[in-house]
C-alpha cells in the first residue's frame, strides 16, 4: 500500500471525504453569494449615480433659465440693461463666498451626515 491509499481509507474511515466535499461546496457557494451581492451593489450604486447626476443636471438647466428671467426682470427696474445680470451674478457671488468661508464646518457636517447613514445601514 502506498501513502495515497493509506490516506484516502483514512478518510473514508473517518467520513473526511464528504465533509471535505461540503466544507469545499460551501465555501464555493460562498463566493458565488459574494460575487451576487457585489454586482447587486454595483448595478444600485451605478444607477442611483445616474439619477443623481440626471437630477444635477436638471437642476443646473433650471438654475440657469432661472437665473436668465430673474435678471430680465430686475433688469426692468433699472435704467441699465446689465444691471439685472450684475445683481444675480452678486447673489451667486455670496453664496459662493459664505461656502468658501464655511466650507469647513459644512464638510463636518456633511460627514456626519454620511456616517450616520452608514451606522443605519449596517443595523
Amino acid at each position: 500500500m502506498n501513502a495515497d491509499s493509506i490516506k484516502e481509507s483514512v478518510f473514508k474511515f473517518l467520513k473526511l471525504d464528504n465533509l471535505i466535499a461540503n466544507l469545499s461546496g460551501y465555501v464555493e457557494t460562498k463566493a458565488e453569494l459574494i460575487k451576487m451581492e457585489i454586482r447587486e451593489d454595483m448595478a444600485r450604486i451605478l444607477s442611483q449615480g445616474i439619477v443623481v447626476i440626471t437630477m444635477i443636471f436638471f437642476a443646473l438647466i433650471f438654475l440657469l433659465f432661472f437665473s436668465i428671467g430673474l435678471a430680465h426682470v430686475i433688469n426692468t427696474f433699472f435704467t441699465y440693461s446689465f444691471a439685472g445680470y450684475f445683481i444675480v451674478s452678486a447673489i451667486y457671488l455670496i453664496a459662493f463666498l459664505g461656502f468658501f468661508v464655511f466650507r469647513k464646518t459644512i464638510l463636518k457636517n456633511f460627514e456626519n451626515y454620511f456616517k450616520e447613514i452608514i451606522k443605519r445601514k449596517e443595523k
